[in-house]
C-alpha cells in the first residue's frame, strides 16, 4: 500500500470534513493527524465550546458551536462535508445513565442524520469493543444501538471502529484508567492485539481508512483490525 500516493490521490479530490467529539481524547488525536496528513481541503470542528489552539497549522480550521439539545436548528453547520468523523462520548461515571444515553445515542444519532442529510457521504462512528444492541450491559447496549440505527441511515459508506480500552495520557486525572493503561500497557507488549490499543492507533487507522476505496458499504474494525491498519499508517 503506498501511503504517499494515496494521500496525493485523495487530495485532488478536494474533500471536506467536519469532526465531533474535538476536545475528547480520539477527536483530539484525529484532528492533529488530519491536520498533519493536510489531505482534506476543509476540517471543520462541531461542538458545544469554541477551542483554542496556538499551532499555526490549525489556523485555517473551521468551528461550528452547536447546542446539541437543540442540534435540528444547527443544521447549517452539517451540510456541505464530504467525510465525517464522531468521537462523541461521555461515560456514565461522568453523566450519569441518562446522561450517558442521552450523549452517546441521542446526540451522535441526531448528529450522523443531520450529517447524512447534509450530504456527507463517509461516516467515520468510534464505537467500543463488544458493543451489542442485545446486551445486558448499558454502555455495550447503548453503542450497538447507535452502530444499528446509523447503518439504517444509509450512508454511502459506514466505518464503525470498535477499539478495546484506550491507551492515552488523559489531561483530567482518573486513577483507575490509571492503573489500567499501566496494566494493559504491559499487557499488549505481550498481547498487542487483545484489550487495549494506543489511540494513536485508532486515529492512524480513520485516516488510512478515509484513503481506502471502500469495498463494503459498512465495515465494522474490531481491535485487532484497528491495530492492523493503525501500522499501516504509521510514519516512516
Amino acid at each position: 500500500m503506498d501511503l504517499n500516493a494515496m494521500e496525493e490521490n485523495y487530495r485532488q479530490k478536494n474533500k471536506t470534513c467536519f469532526i465531533l467529539g474535538g476536545s475528547g481524547e480520539t477527536g483530539k488525536a484525529l484532528l492533529k493527524e488530519l491536520v498533519e496528513r493536510n489531505i482534506f481541503s476543509r476540517i471543520t470542528l462541531i461542538g458545544r465550546r469554541q477551542l483554542t489552539f496556538e499551532d499555526k497549522a490549525y489556523e485555517n480550521l473551521v468551528q461550528k458551536v452547536v447546542d446539541f439539545e437543540k442540534l435540528d436548528e444547527y443544521a447549517e453547520a452539517f451540510q456541505g462535508h464530504d467525510v465525517g468523523y464522531c468521537c462523541l462520548g461521555t461515560t456514565r461515571a461522568k453523566a450519569g445513565a441518562e446522561g450517558f444515553v442521552r450523549v452517546d445515542h441521542d446526540y451522535v444519532l441526531k448528529s450522523a442524520e443531520l450529517a447524512k442529510a447534509g450530504g456527507c457521504s463517509h461516516f467515520h462512528l468510534e464505537s467500543s469493543k463488544g458493543a451489542d444492541k442485545t446486551s445486558s450491559f448499558l454502555y455495550l447496549k447503548t453503542k450497538g444501538q447507535v452502530e444499528a440505527e446509523i447503518e439504517e441511515l444509509g450512508f454511502e459508506r459506514l466505518s464503525v471502529y470498535r477499539p478495546a480500552v484506550l491507551l492515552v495520557d488523559r489531561q483530567e486525572s482518573r486513577p483507575s484508567e490509571w492503573m489500567a493503561r499501566k496494566f494493559f500497557g504491559a499487557f499488549s507488549t505481550v498481547f498487542p492485539t487483545a484489550m487495549s490499543i494506543p489511540i494513536t492507533s485508532v486515529v492512524r487507522a480513520m485516516a488510512v481508512n478515509t484513503l481506502k476505496d471502500g469495498e463494503q458499504k459498512v465495515e465494522i474494525l474490531e481491535n485487532k483490525a484497528i491495530h492492523t491498519l493503525g501500522k499501516v499508517g504509521e510514519k516512516k
